[in-house]
């Protein structure tokens, strides 16, 4: 569905089950960061209004599922620990063209939105199929769900607003360069790690 080039290994899970505390922590601050992301579109291309609106529902959207997220963790005893550095997003984010103009920034915005929406989606069907937690497993396809929907509005935003720009050329480009960072991930207990 996503094209992604390269599928997370199943065994991944296998690191995540040995520290639920670190992927909740890590999981709360990737929707803090999405919400984020919504309100940084809304901010730069304010004359954009239908995709104000989608973004500021895409951003109490997110910040319910940091909630979500927050309400587990103390369930099972813990706390909201430090925000945690993601590198995956950094080197997405440093992918983005510099230079051009306010359409081709728009344009790679959505594209990296729908990017981490992409991979994240993926993450969480790996852990609803394979976590062997009952609760975290029907949460993660809950999540699943919405961040396939997520996918689709970026996705959709860019084609509707590429104004020439060719977004189905520019997303392969994406992908590719994605196929080859994710290579250094999934090693750790965090949802792009």
């Amino acid at each position: 569905m996503f094209r992604l080039k390269l599928p997370t290994d199943p065994r991944w899970v296998n690191i995540v089950e040995k520290n639920i505390e670190e992927i909740l922590t890590d999981h709360a601050f990737c929707e803090q960061k999405a919400a984020t992301n919504a309100i940084t579109i809304v901010v730069k291309f304010p004359e954009k209004t239908d995709l104000v609106t989608a973004m500021l529902e895409l951003a109490q959207e997110e910040l319910s599922h940091f909630q979500q997220v927050h309400q587990k963790l103390i369930e099972r005893g813990y706390v909201l620990g430090k925000e945690r550095r993601d590198e995956y997003v950094n080197l997405l984010y440093d992918f983005q063209r510099k230079g051009g103009s306010r359409e081709v920034h728009l344009i790679d915005r959505l594209l990296f939105g729908a990017m981490i929406e992409a991979r994240s989606c993926e993450r969480f069907k790996v852990l609803s199929d394979n976590i062997k937690d009952e609760d975290l497993r029907d949460f993660y396809r809950m999540l699943m769900v919405s961040e396939a929907n997520h996918y689709t509005m970026f996705l959709n935003f860019a084609k509707k607003y590429a104004e020439g720009e060719d977004v189905e050329k520019r997303w392969q480009e994406w992908l590719d360069y994605e196929g080859e960072i994710i290579k250094g991930f999934g090693v750790k207990e965090t949802i792009h790690g």
